[in-house]
């Protein structure tokens, strides 16, 4: 006998259409430390405050990486641009045996974090705070290097469910 998953209410189907036409940036959050290099897709990331810079990052606890950030104490925002897509697609879902790290450049910061080298700008961080709210933890996360890329590139944005790259405006 499987536990079949609770239904959702109406509310809760409402909300989570509603959610589906809030167009977001699409964020590789990574770690390295005691308990290993990991990384996950995002997209509930968003500005705080700039005194000092902090980051506000939410994660599902049920994520199998949600204890191995808070285990590592520092994540990384890496802000994808449109030509991450198949990275994001390799970090979004688990493939036995593919080394999910061979398909990008990387480097670290302070933290020692995985930076992608050609994320549009990658935020390295401490997580400061932390409240649970619903199935997620909100990370309060401080900003402790800041890396751009050579050029700002077409941004990857997340919108009705699917992948879409924003254009480099015209001067």
């Amino acid at each position: 006998m499987t536990d079949a998953a609770p239904s959702l209410t109406e509310d809760q189907l409402a909300f989570r259409e509603g959610m589906s036409r809030m167009g977001a940036a699409v964020n590789l959050i990574t770690t390295d430390g005691p308990a290993g290099k990991h990384g996950l897709v995002a997209s509930a990331v968003c500005s705080v405050t700039d005194s000092p810079p902090t980051l506000l990052v939410c994660i599902n606890r049920k994520s199998f990486v949600h204890d191995l950030f808070l285990q590592n104490f520092h994540i990384c925002v890496n802000v994808l641009a449109a030509q991450h897509q198949e990275l994001c697609n390799t970090f979004a879902r688990y493939v036995d045996g593919v080394d999910r790290w061979a398909a990008g450049d990387w480097i670290t910061l302070a933290t020692g974090c995985p930076v992608l080298k050609d994320a549009n700008v990658a935020f390295d961080c401490r997580i400061g705070s932390l409240i649970e709210q619903g199935s997620h933890s909100v990370m309060f996360c401080e900003v402790r290097g800041v890396h751009l890329s050579a050029a700002a590139n077409p941004g990857l944005v997340y919108f009705s469910r699917d992948y879409h790259h924003l254009q480099t405006p015209s001067l």
